[in-house]
């Protein structure tokens, strides 16, 4: 069963359709990326996803288990996020927190699930690190093994390189996709359509007015793909 299944989804923000009867489903080990014109519903589709937004029409679905709760996120960074302050441990571990219930404290295996996370994303030396202090690539490593502590199944990442230098963003990159070959399902708004050709597994591009989902192939043969290529600049 699909881990996530949309049918005829309709979405609206500002009492407008900006997503209409939009079909879609997410299976264990896809790397999903969804493409999309500013102001196409993208960041309305992720509240959905979260259950942060009701839907105005059709469904959302969770199968095989997972919980509206457990699904890791990395938002888009902002300003106030950047000077947090916390040590690198504090926030890695602060991913357990929507699975803990109303236990008030980090069990031993809360502390060990961050430290392997903080192992397998590099940072584990900076575990006492003041997060404000890090690079901004620091930063995204830190947020990713945070949300890595919320979940086993799914990764729900916007623009999780934003702001990033090149060399900085091809790392990330990188980790996120061994992320995905080790049995994460990752769900990445990206306005990066090279990097989405390259790793995705399937492509949901949205425009204002329609929207396009299928495997990278078919996404390159599209002319959603046409449009998003040439406007990709814009």
């Amino acid at each position: 069963m699909a881990l996530i299944k949309t049918n005829e989804l309709t979405l609206s923000y500002e009492n407008m359709t900006v997503i209409d009867k939009m079909s879609f489903e997410v299976n264990a080990g896809d790397y999903l990326c969804i493409v999309g014109e500013n102001g196409s519903g993208k960041s309305t589709l992720i509240k959905a996803l979260l259950s942060l937004k009701k839907p105005s029409g059709g469904s959302i679905d969770f199968g095989d288990g997972l919980r509206r709760n457990e699904i890791g996120y990395l938002p888009q960074q902002t300003g106030a996020q950047k000077d947090f302050p916390a040590n690198v441990g504090e926030v890695v571990i602060s991913g357990c927190l929507n699975r803990k219930g109303l236990r008030p404290f980090y069990s031993a295996k809360d502390k060990a699930l961050a430290m392997e996370n903080m192992m397998k994303l590099g940072i584990w030396k900076l575990k006492k690190r003041s997060y404000r202090e890090l690079s901004g690539g620091q930063q995204q490593r830190v947020l990713l093994a945070r949300a890595l502590c919320a979940t086993k199944k799914l990764l729900l990442l916007d623009e999780p390189v934003s702001g990033l230098d090149p060399m900085v963003t091809a790392e990330l990159y990188g980790m996120i996709s061994g992320i995905n070959k080790s049995g994460v399902t990752v769900i990445m708004v990206t306005h990066d359509i090279a990097a989405a050709m390259r790793y995705a597994s399937h492509i949901l591009c949205l425009r204002s007015g329609s929207w396009f989902f299928g495997t990278k192939q078919e996404f390159a043969e599209s002319e959603a793909s046409a449009f998003m290529r040439g406007g990709e600049q814009k």
